[in-house]
């Protein structure tokens, strides 16, 4: 049999791994990766959520998980690979225009998610992913005990238009129309991918990318083969090389089993 040219894969979770219509990995794609495991291919989560949120992918056998879209990578004993903090200037920024415009920011933390206000958008996103809300705190106190590596800001894409270039370190990316994930710009999920490929010592073009939302755009762009699944966005499908089914339609383990 010939060797495969892909020897990592890097797969988004929310939407791509896992449904948000039963909220698990269905049995199909977990059964996918482990075969490819078991041929030596290794296998990264590359998530918005932290490192720490990974509770339902536990079981599976990943290596390495790209956290925050790209602020934050560890090998999945904890190990670091890279993280990028955001500025405390640029968060004040941020935190000065959600008291001006009313709406609620999230620090993205390992040890939790802590917000300014709950809004009717936080309550949707938690619904969404079938997760607690997160905890209304003095995030700004938090911040500078803590820091932090992504926010989660609950605004719609015109209000971000209209912010965002006020705040040109920062750079915001949406898989979803209530919030966007705002990061220090430069960091990306496609930035990850690149981290790991140094420590592996293998070539991007060696790596293949799974995701739904336009936060894996620059995944789906930088690896070798970019795969979007069919409950991708138009924009996201355009970009990808092949276009697989739903997460629901066990679209994961038939883009694998494609190319592998």
């Amino acid at each position: 049999m010939a060797t495969c040219k892909y020897k990592a894969i890097f797969s988004d979770l929310d939407g791509t791994l896992v449904s948000f219509n039963t909220h698990r990995v269905p049995d199909s794609a977990k059964e996918a990766i482990e075969e490819l495991h078991r041929r030596g291919v290794k296998f990264f989560i590359s998530t918005g959520r932290p490192y720490t949120d990974l509770k339902v992918a536990e079981d599976l056998p990943y290596d390495g998980v790209i956290a925050l879209n790209g602020a934050e990578c560890r090998w999945r004993d904890g190990r670091l690979v890279e993280e990028h903090f955001i500025d405390y200037q640029d968060f004040r920024t941020m935190l000065k225009l959600s008291n001006e415009y009313s709406f609620a920011i999230c620090l993205e933390l390992n040890d939790g998610f802590f917000v300014n206000r709950i809004t009717p958008e936080v309550i949707g996103l938690a619904t969404k992913i079938n997760h607690e809300l997160p905890v209304v705190t003095d995030i700004d106190a938090k911040f500078r005990e803590k820091g932090c590596g992504q926010l989660a800001v609950y605004f719609n894409e015109e209000v971000q238009n209209k912010l965002m270039p006020l705040v040109p370190g920062l750079i915001a990316s949406r898989w979803m129309p209530i919030f966007a994930d705002i990061s220090v710009r430069g960091v990306t999920k496609a930035s990850g991918i690149r981290a790991f490929a140094r420590e592996m010592g293998i070539d991007i073009s060696e790596t293949v990318a799974l995701g739904d939302g336009g936060n894996d755009s620059p995944m789906i762009k930088a690896a070798g083969l970019g795969i979007a699944m069919g409950n991708a966005g138009d924009d996201v499908k355009a970009i990808a090389d092949y276009v697989t089914g739903t997460v629901d339609e066990d679209g994961f383990a038939t883009a694998l089993r494609r190319y592998f």
